[in-house]
């Protein structure tokens, strides 16, 4: 009999934090309230850099990156919990700009830059390949959004056939929403991933009706992406703030004067799990974030972030995740 393909129920944990959070004991607290939602898996997160988007090599970090020490610890402390792990190493560019502008001029002298980034970063993704096999995690993304990295078909090929060389389960890649089909080799890898921060409204306070809409609309595109490299698509990212209009940017992180709205972010739970739960080609969902230092719960109501904790987009998770008949989180 041919073994069912899992489906993740997951929550992204980890970033944001620097080396040696991951084991104090907030840090052990915060993953047995994830544990709680009924998620099966997380994604643990976290980052290196590089000078900036026109560097060439990437050096680990010992002033901010994780440890071995301390992903061994997150991932021990997972496991405890009857959690599963998909190790997420992510290169970020110290200059402040987005990832997905790492890159090089053409020509020559660019090309000359290209393989020495590449091989750079094939010797960063090694290491992690080979740290997840030894730990025994379940998953491995092998990189998040480097979107002019992308076209380089032949360069990813080499990369991924040197990480099969070294960890022997499954792997995904997560593209940035929108830019899917731009991904040439993702028949190279298990499971095609994305960022799904499509936006589901115009403005504030949209209805559930129009996220469902919205919703739609991207359903016959990503499941024709499935059907063309014939693999199952995760959401490796995807949430919203509980911040009224952040459904109509879900990755904004940066208005933080924006007022708190936590039915807004419900109801963005409540339409991408209802639209993609049942969809024969979708593997599930890793929601952007759960944090390693969780506020009180009493400061919940306070809260404009993308946790969920104490919120009712928890409640609408749980009610999915731990399947709860009659749940009026699913109404």
């Amino acid at each position: 009999m041919t073994e069912a393909r899992p489906f993740f129920k997951g929550m992204t944990y980890g970033w944001g934090a620097r080396r040696g959070a991951y084991r104090q004991t907030y840090a052990a607290e915060s993953l047995q309230r994830l544990a709680e939602t009924g998620s099966e898996w997380i994604a643990l997160s976290f980052w290196t850099y590089q000078e900036d988007i026109h560097a060439t090599t990437i050096p680990f970090d010992y002033g901010y990156t994780m440890t071995d020490r301390d992903i061994a610890c997150s991932v021990q402390q997972a496991r405890a919990l009857g959690l599963k792990v998909c190790l997420k190493p992510v290169v970020n560019s110290r200059d402040g700009q987005w990832r997905a502008y790492i890159g090089f001029p053409d020509g020559a002298a660019g090309a000359r830059q290209w393989e020495a980034w590449f091989a750079s970063y094939t010797d960063f993704i090694c290491h992690y390949a080979e740290l997840a096999e030894e730990l025994g995690c379940e998953m491995l993304c092998i990189g998040c959004e480097m979107v002019r990295t992308e076209k380089h078909e032949e360069r990813w090929r080499e990369l991924i056939a040197r990480v099969r060389a070294i960890y022997t389960g499954p792997i995904t890649y997560n593209a940035n929403h929108g830019k899917e089909e731009g991904v040439a080799w993702f028949d190279a890898v298990d499971y095609i991933g994305t960022s799904a921060y499509y936006p589901v409204a115009d403005g504030p306070q949209a209805s559930l009706e129009t996220m469902l809409a919205r919703w739609a609309v991207q359903v016959p595109r990503l499941a024709a992406l499935s059907r063309r490299f014939g693999k199952p698509i995760i959401f490796m990212e995807i949430g919203c703030r509980s911040a009224r209009g952040c459904a109509a940017m879900p990755w904004d992180f940066e208005h933080t004067e924006l007022p708190r709205d936590a039915e807004e972010q419900a109801k963005f739970y409540r339409s991408a799990l209802q639209t993609f739960w049942e969809e024969p080609w979708f593997a599930g969902f890793f929601w952007w974030d759960w944090s390693v230092r969780l506020y009180p719960l009493e400061a919940a109501g306070e809260d404009r972030g993308f946790d969920i904790y104490g919120k009712p987009a928890g409640e609408v998770l749980r009610a999915y995740y731990r399947g709860i008949p009659g749940d009026s989180a699913l109404a």
